[in-house]
C-alpha cells in the first residue's frame, strides 16, 4: 500500500482537518471513512484511482491526525467539516464517498451543498434512519425492545462501548485486531505490513462515544426511527445516489441499505455483492473498484 503526505488545513468550523490527496484528473473524489478508521485505509483505493482522477481522503474531527475540538454528536455536525473542507477548497462536481459512518456524514454534506456534489457513493453505508443501538441483559445479550441513544446510556454500555474505550485507554490494538478479525475483516483480511499502519490508525480516534450517539439519532427521513423524528433533509439530496453493500455484512446487515433504497426510490441505484461483507475493497478489491469506476461518469 502506497503511503501519501498528510496535509492540513484549518476550516471555518475551528477544527485543523488531516487530508490526503492523490492524482491530477478531470474528475474529482473525495473519500469518507467510517468509525474506527481513517483516511489511512483508503490509501489502497487512492492508488488505484490517481492515474484518472484527482484524490481527496480526510480524516474526520477527532480521527487520524484531524482535530478534536468540539463534540460532535450528530453525523450532521460531523458533515460541517466535510461540507468547510469541499468549499474551502472550492472543489465542484464532487464524487462523494463515505464508508459506513462515513456514509451518513456523507448524505448531510450532499443535502447542506446539494450544487457541488456530482454523485453520492455510499459505501457499507449506516442506513438513512439510522444505527439502532440497545441496553443490554445480565448475559450482555441486547433486549430488543429498550433501545438507548443517550450519552449517557451509551457511555456505560458493556458490550460494544466500555471494552473498546479501555482499549483505546491501554493502546490495546489486539483488541481492535479481535473486533476487526470478527466483524469486518472476517472473510479476508489484508496484508500484515498494511493492517499494523491501520491499527495506527485506528488507535488515533478520540470520539468514539460521539460517534455512537450520532449514529442511533441520525435519521433524515420525514419519519420516527424508534428514538428521534427524522429531519426531512432526505429532500435536501439532489444528487445522484449509488448504494454499495455486501451480501454478508456484519457490522451494517443488507437490511440498512434495503430501506436506504427504498426511500430514496429511482433517485438511488442500489449494487449488492456476494460473498462480501463489511469491507468490500478488502474482500473483492478487484471486484468493487470495477463497480465503482462504472459510477464515475
Amino acid at each position: 500500500m502506497k503511503d501519501y503526505k498528510v496535509n492540513y488545513i484549518d476550516l471555518s468550523t475551528g477544527e485543523t482537518i488531516a487530508y490526503r490527496q492523490a492524482g491530477q484528473g478531470e474528475k474529482t473524489i473525495l473519500l469518507v471513512h467510517g468509525n474506527m478508521s481513517s483516511s489511512v485505509h483508503y490509501q489502497k483505493l487512492m492508488e488505484a484511482l490517481e492515474d484518472e482522477y484527482k484524490v481527496y481522503a480526510l480524516d474526520m474531527a477527532g480521527f487520524g491526525d484531524s482535530t478534536y475540538n468540539r463534540v460532535c454528536d450528530t453525523l450532521h455536525e460531523f458533515s460541517r467539516d466535510v461540507t468547510a473542507f469541499i468549499e474551502a477548497l472550492d472543489l465542484k462536481d464532487v464524487y462523494l464517498m463515505g464508508w459506513s459512518t462515513g456514509g451518513g456524514v456523507a448524505l448531510e454534506t450532499a443535502a447542506d451543498i446539494p450544487e457541488r456534489i456530482k454523485k453520492l457513493l455510499l459505501q457499507s453505508s449506516v442506513g438513512i434512519t439510522g444505527y439502532p443501538m440497545f441496553r443490554k441483559d445480565e448475559e450482555g445479550q441486547p433486549i430488543l425492545t429498550e433501545r438507548i441513544y443517550k450519552r449517557e446510556d451509551i457511555e456505560k454500555d458493556p458490550v460494544q462501548v466500555v471494552p473498546a474505550l479501555q482499549a483505546f485507554e491501554s493502546n490495546n490494538r489486539e483488541f481492535f485486531r479481535y473486533i476487526w478479525n470478527l466483524t469486518i475483516y472476517n472473510l479476508a483480511q489484508p496484508n500484515e505490513e498494511d493492517y499494523e499502519k491501520y491499527l495506527d490508525a485506528i488507535m488515533k480516534q478520540r470520539n468514539l462515544v460521539d460517534v455512537d450517539v450520532a449514529l442511533t439519532v441520525f435519521n433524515m427521513t420525514h419519519d420516527h426511527n424508534g428514538v428521534v423524528d427524522g429531519s426531512g433533509r432526505i429532500d435536501k439530496v439532489k444528487a445522484p445516489v449509488v448504494i454499495f453493500h455486501g451480501e454478508e455484512d456484519l457490522v451494517v446487515p443488507k437490511d440498512f441499505a434495503l430501506l436506504t433504497k427504498k426511500y430514496f426510490g429511482d433517485q438511488a441505484d442500489l449494487i449488492m455483492f456476494d460473498d462480501m461483507g463489511h469491507s468490500l475493497f478488502t474482500d473483492n478489491f478487484d471486484r468493487f473498484y470495477e463497480a465503482l469506476v462504472s459510477q464515475l461518469n
